[in-house]
């Protein structure tokens, strides 16, 4: 599993080269504002190469889809089929992909940063809200009349972006929160995933532990969970049997996937925070810096230093 930023996105998807994003992301507007875009999905795709290529990665942004037609949809372990229409709402926390299971794909995808939304006057924290919290659900299903409504709000947005008004991100704003706000008055779509598969279930439960400690958004905040038996008491079950479970399903120990995932982590702080070696060992539960760049050199063969560099 790889993160995918709103730079990437547009690079891979879009086609846009460096000097283009450049533009995009570090002129003026996008720094005092922050990024927002709308696209509909059916010129999207239809103009894309790398349509159908998305992978399962976390991805550094939000994303709000509103999708009419069939789509299999996998994330925290889950997987979801979208048999005609509904409305995902992604974060930076849950890594995710959704697979086009027919060509007929229309409706309206926004993406943002959360700059974006910090720039609210009402000072809003959005992953806060109960939609964006990592135990919930993010995938719902919707009547034709509940798209009609999102669709909308959709084409407000869209049109709203191209105009000159000069408080339009404010308004873009309370699009977006409106749409949250009818999003999180909606029923959750069930899971295909067989939950009687105790085995499945119990690394599902794991893999969404891990996660929901991440990302690390500041250096005051320090991961709770690192040892397999601190997973396995959270979860109630015994250490054996929880390594013995993953091995099966991921062919990796509790160990493996926990360091794994820990010095992923770690070389995103690297490259993408000024923090100090000490603060990101801090962060992520190392009580001495030289133990988190033995741990780091193990995993990268490279210092925490050199890899910044």
């Amino acid at each position: 599993m790889e993160n995918t930023d709103i730079r990437e996105f547009y690079r891979s998807l879009c086609g846009i080269s460096g000097c283009q994003l450049d533009y995009i992301f570090d002129s003026k507007s996008s720094v005092e504002l922050g990024h927002f875009n709308v696209f509909d999905i059916a010129g999207f795709y239809h103009s894309s190469k790398k349509k159908s290529e998305m992978t399962y990665n976390r991805r550094l942004y939000y994303k709000i889809s509103l999708i009419r037609g069939k789509n299999l949809v996998e994330y925290a372990g889950r997987t979801v089929l979208i048999e005609k229409q509904g409305i995902l709402f992604a974060t930076p926390r849950i890594p995710y992909r959704y697979t086009p299971q027919d060509p007929e794909q229309n409706g309206f995808f926004c993406v943002f940063t959360r700059d974006f939304m910090s720039r609210s006057k009402t000072g809003l924290n959005i992953d806060e809200l109960p939609i964006y919290q990592p135990s919930g659900d993010f995938i719902y299903q919707l009547s034709d009349e509940q798209f009609s409504t999102m669709e909308t709000i959709f084409r407000k947005m869209d049109a709203e972006l191209s105009s000159d008004y000069p408080y339009k991100y404010d308004l873009l704003r309370n699009y977006v929160m409106e749409l949250i706000h009818n999003g999180q008055k909606l029923k959750p779509m069930e899971s295909t995933v067989n939950t009687a598969n105790a085995a499945g279930r119990i690394t599902s439960l794991f893999i969404e532990l891990l996660e929901r400690q991440f990302p690390i958004e500041n250096n005051a905040q320090v991961i709770q969970l690192r040892s397999p038996a601190g997973f396995a008491s959270t979860l109630g079950v015994h250490i054996n049997h929880l390594n013995k479970v993953l091995k099966e399903t991921t062919g990796r120990s509790t160990v493996e996937i926990v360091n794994s995932r820990i010095a992923e982590e770690a070389g995103i702080l690297l490259k993408q925070t000024n923090w100090t070696v000490s603060e990101i060992a801090y962060v992520l539960g190392f009580d001495e810096v030289a133990h988190f760049s033995n741990f780091f050199r193990k995993h990268t063969s490279l210092s925490p230093l050199k890899f910044r560099n």
